[in-house]
């Protein structure tokens, strides 16, 4: 049996120009995939269509699932740096503000590029690329966000506790981009999804 092909590119870009270059093959390969999907994309095309030559496109990535692991990890680091600008300055804030405001870092995320992240998911499906998709994850804010506010919260099981709300954001975020792209363009997917979360979490006043 042939080795597996290696997803590891060969060698990161340095200076400007070389930088330049892979935005351009990663921009290409973006195109390409959300265009006419996973089946019609090879080197070749990335290259002609980035405007560089096949050997300069191969200094960078060995082969076709090295350019898939470098896009969809640049894929998941924006959408961490958008949901890490809307978490930052919550641990003054109310449970209910804390919610929200993760419901809002996720769809923000999610957001970003969502036909690539519907492609990706789609076409590419339980290979090591989609665990790149998977560095957006929550957890630890909630994690320590909640365990100061113990006595606030209804449920006693703390890890349980984030991992419901964690994977149910998630979970109903992922199946509206790829399913019912509509239902993110209004705020009532987000006010629906707040209330669900916050009866499961908050105590009650009675």
């Amino acid at each position: 049996m042939p080795p597996k092909p290696s997803a590891t590119p060969r060698k990161q870009p340095k200076q400007e120009r070389s930088q330049a270059t892979v935005e351009a093959i990663l921009l290409a390969t973006t195109h390409i995939l959300t265009e006419n999907g996973y089946d019609q994309l090879t080197t070749n095309r990335v290259a002609e269509r980035a405007g560089v030559s096949i050997g300069s496109l191969y200094q960078y990535f060995p082969n076709k699932q090295a350019l898939i692991f470098a896009l969809a990890e640049h894929h998941a680091n924006e959408m961490v740096q958008l949901a890490q600008h809307h978490l930052e300055g919550l641990s003054d804030r109310t449970i209910p503000e804390v919610l929200r405001q993760i419901i809002k870092a996720a769809l923000a995320a999610h957001a970003v590029n969502p036909k690539l992240h519907r492609v990706l998911h789609e076409q590419i499906p339980h290979s090591e690329v989609m665990q790149r998709l998977d560095k957006a994850k929550m957890d630890n804010l909630l994690r320590s966000f909640l365990a100061q506010r113990c006595d606030q919260i209804q449920p006693k099981n703390l890890e349980l506790t984030v991992f419901m709300i964690e994977r149910t954001i998630r979970a109903l975020i992922h199946g509206a981009t790829i399913d019912r792209p509509e239902l993110l363009k209004t705020g009532e997917f987000e006010q629906e999804l707040m209330v669900m979360l916050s009866a499961y979490l908050v105590k009650s006043d009675e």
